[in-house]
């Protein structure tokens, strides 16, 4: 079941169509967080690397409160498909390694959260839109914590964001 739920989750992924106007509303934020590998990936190793931590909780929760953070506070990022990509990277990276110190850990998905959050409020400013994909992204985490092998993932997740890397226009 884990793998066919992820097989479902990458497959409903459409390279670069995150990036594109969607509209603002409810249902457009909901399914936004689906359409973009780089979303995908990056919710589902967060969610599966707070699994692996002492407090699994308050990863998948600083990762979305500072995402509507990140939503609202707009800030110049420079190559932001890049940048969503390189979390990507990071991610599968620290899947891999497996815990850290708590604080370590939560000051890196504040960041990567952050990151995350510009994106989404740059495509889908409204409020309502917000919304749609704040809970979408919870979804997400939470499907990430039901996956196995976190190594493997960890090492799929970091290989498929250097190819978002790698490709210009995939993420």
């Amino acid at each position: 079941m884990k793998k066919v739920l992820t097989m479902i989750l990458l497959l409903a992924s459409v390279p670069a169509a995150a990036h594109s106007g969607h509209g603002d509303s409810f249902g457009a934020g909901l399914a936004h967080p689906f359409t973009g590998i780089d979303h995908v990936l990056a919710m589902l190793g967060i969610g599966l690397w707070s699994r692996r931590q002492d407090q699994p909780l308050a990863i998948p929760l600083v990762f979305v409160a500072l995402m509507a953070l990140g939503a609202l506070v707009q800030l110049p990022v420079a190559l932001p498909d890049a940048v969503l990509a390189a979390t990507v990277v990071a991610v599968g990276v620290v899947v891999a390694a497996g815990p850290m110190p708590q604080g370590a850990a939560l000051l890196l998905v504040g960041v990567f959260a952050l990151l995350h959050g510009q994106a989404h409020g740059r495509e889908l400013p409204a409020l309502a839109s917000a919304a749609g994909y704040l809970i979408s992204s919870a979804l997400l985490l939470t499907a990430g914590r039901c996956l196995g092998r976190p190594r493997v993932a960890g090492a799929v997740i970091g290989a498929a964001g250097l190819c978002l890397l790698a490709v210009p226009g995939l993420a």
